[in-house]
């Protein structure tokens, strides 16, 4: 199997970590990959980047008040 932050997971399994993202255990390796998309176009003087965990998703903030959303107009 595969250790992956402490746990042992068997061959062929896939599993969501708690920092979202998606790791499959082979024979060879554990590949992970993200589950969620990084906001890059966006105001970053007024707003900032938060990773919700929950849904694995960045949530872009204002600044002054991170209550209200702000429009993310790319995410890669």
């Amino acid at each position: 199997g595969c250790v992956l932050n402490g746990k042992l997971y068997p061959f062929g399994e896939t599993v969501r970590t708690e920092d979202c993202h998606r790791c499959t255990c082979s024979q060879d390796l554990i590949r992970c990959c993200s589950l969620f998309h990084t906001p890059i176009g966006y105001d970053r003087e007024n707003c900032k980047v938060i990773l919700n965990r929950q849904t694995c998703n960045y949530d872009v903030v204002q600044k002054s008040d991170p209550s209200k959303e702000c429009t993310v107009y790319a995410r890669v």
